[in-house]
């Protein structure tokens, strides 16, 4: 069981048998009685944003989650389909359970999986990845002032605002979880 002491952003709770990841939290003092937590979750199952507040000091469920790793091997329609590395068994899960983070799925890609009951529910990927860029803007010419973007796609689909100097072809090392770029490879 956890406590309200031990929430922090990403941690995975399970409130009234719902699996949650906390997205932020606050912990306050109202002008009377005791201190509170105010956290905003995301549902695991549906990726509904909530707002909850605990007292201090209450305790919330650990879910029954696993990870295991996993190949990404294609889109199909709105699911996404991935195969585990020891069973060779494939599952499907829907990509708006992700966050967002299918954009950054290649095939064949490698991640880890996170399951609930049996059941895959989200991806974890790495903090930044390098991807290619796809098509582009080609910049006009004198247009050095800084911080001027134009929007890139990268080989898996997703767009991310790139600065001028980067051309189709290029590779960039992209921000996972804002979707910013960082710098060229």
């Amino acid at each position: 069981m956890y406590s309200t002491t031990d929430f922090r952003k990403g941690l995975k709770i399970e409130v009234e048998g719902t699996p949650y990841e906390i997205v932020e939290f606050q912990h306050f003092k109202p002008g009377k009685g005791g201190a509170m937590v105010r956290t905003k979750l995301r549902n695991i199952l549906t990726g509904r944003m909530q707002d909850n507040t605990f007292r201090s000091g209450e305790k919330v469920e650990k879910p029954d989650l696993e990870t295991r790793d996993m190949q990404f091997l294609y889109r199909l329609d709105d699911e996404l389909v991935f195969m585990d590395m020891t069973t060779y068994e494939q599952m499907q899960m829907s990509s708006g359970a992700t966050g967002g983070k299918e954009g950054f799925l290649k095939d064949g890609q490698e991640c880890r999986v996170l399951l609930y009951q049996g059941r895959p529910l989200d991806i974890d990927i790495p903090l930044t990845l390098v991807l290619e860029v796809v098509t582009t803007e080609t910049a006009a010419r004198g247009d050095t002032v800084s911080n001027v973007t134009k929007p890139a796609t990268l080989e898996t689909g997703l767009i991310v605002q790139v600065p001028t100097f980067v051309n189709t072809g290029d590779r960039i090392k992209v921000d996972t979880r804002s979707k910013e770029y960082l710098g060229r490879e």
